[in-house]
């Protein structure tokens, strides 16, 4: 009884912090079932700020590729871009073939510069192109597409969208140049951020979603393999839990790739591989518990089962002493009864004395 105390009273406190519900996720897989319990909103409520933390590390690694590109970029553009002009959502650079820098002079990976072209053939060139470095930046006359290598598909930027919410309707070459070179830069910074903050929580949750309902699939087979029955939305909260560890090691592998850009080819596959672990373990772990459960109450049964028959054995044994106590007393009865009869019998037998000299003297 206390340790189930202790285990509910843990149980209520991790569900109030997050951050003991990560720590359990990734350490503690028997409390598995235990917040589960919780509910499926609580545990998308989970998801939803675990992916929000992994959005936020994605944005920090983007803004800092973005300074470092704006200060390379400035002193590029100073010294060896062509003249250009922006006006009302239109970029144009005075040269008509594009300009491709290699990702060796870009903080971003190869970039690719065409605001000439409006062919999506064209386009879809370069993006293949980048697909194959990894990561890069394609500057168009509408707007920007960004490759990061540690996430799927590509961010686009529009232009206008962006500029007009920093009151920015056209500028020059120079000044841009003097727009880097000043303090104003962190207002584009703080926009850059919410803008793929928003992206990439949505693209994000989605997709982790995505992946829990695939788990959840997968869990419950491994349920009917282990013959336990379990309801489909609890399999679907482990799930969630079950991708905590994959969630950061792809928090890190983001962080990591701020600083050294490298690409994983089978993440992806590792990351499910991860989380699959996690929710199996915790289904069998369940079943053996359950298994546990079962021997304890067939335990507590057989010993009721002594129990009771030790008691019916003293009911009969007092039973019995009770009908031998009767039967002793209703024995003494009637040999008592015996012995009075036997007694009055004796009475009437004899004669009383003196009657035979009476009748003598009347003679």
């Amino acid at each position: 009884m206390d340790e189930n105390k202790e285990k509910s009273q843990d149980v209520q406190e991790m569900n109030m912090n997050f951050f003991s519900k990560v720590w359990n996720s990734i350490t503690k897989i028997e409390v598995y079932p235990d917040m589960a319990v919780d509910g499926v909103p609580k545990a998308i409520s989970y998801i939803a700020k675990l992916v929000a933390i992994l959005a936020i590390v994605l944005c920090l690694g983007v803004i800092y590729q973005a300074n470092q590109m704006i200060n390379k970029g400035t002193k590029y553009l100073e010294n060896e871009f062509p003249q250009f002009s922006y006006k009302d959502g239109i970029l144009k650079v005075e040269k008509e073939e594009p300009i491709i820098i290699s990702e060796d002079y870009s903080i971003v990976g190869q970039t690719i510069i065409d605001t000439n072209t409006e062919s999506e053939q064209t386009i879809n060139k370069y993006i293949k192109d980048l697909e194959q470095t990894g990561s890069g930046v394609i500057i168009l006359k509408d707007k920007l597409i960004l490759k990061n290598g540690s996430v799927a598909g590509t961010i686009n930027y529009n232009y206008k969208e962006i500029l007009e919410n920093m009151q920015i309707t056209e500028f020059t070459k120079q000044d841009l140049i003097n727009y880097f070179n000043s303090s104003q830069v962190f207002s584009l910074y703080f926009s850059i951020f919410i803008t793929v903050f928003i992206y990439a929580f949505v693209m994000y949750l989605v997709t982790t979603l995505s992946n829990c309902l695939f788990l959840s699939f997968f869990g419950y087979l491994s349920t009917w393999f282990a013959r336990i029955k379990m309801r489909y939305a609890a399999i679907f909260n482990m799930s969630v839990y079950a991708l905590t560890l994959s969630t950061i090691l792809k928090m890190i592998y983001l962080a990591v790739n701020i600083f050294m850009p490298f690409y994983i080819e089978y993440f992806q596959v590792m990351y499910i591989t991860v989380a699959a672990i996690y929710l199996v373990a915790a289904i069998f772990l369940l079943k053996t518990e359950f298994i546990k459960r079962q021997l304890e109450l067939m335990k507590i049964e057989q010993e009721q089962e002594i129990v009771k028959k030790e008691i019916e054995e003293q009911e009969e044994n007092e039973r019995k002493k009770q009908e031998e106590k009767q039967k002793r007393k209703q024995k003494d009865k009637e040999e008592e009864e015996k012995n009075k009869e036997k007694e009055g019998n004796d009475g009437l037998g004899k004669e009383p004395e003196g009657s035979g000299a009476f009748e003598i003297r009347k003679e």
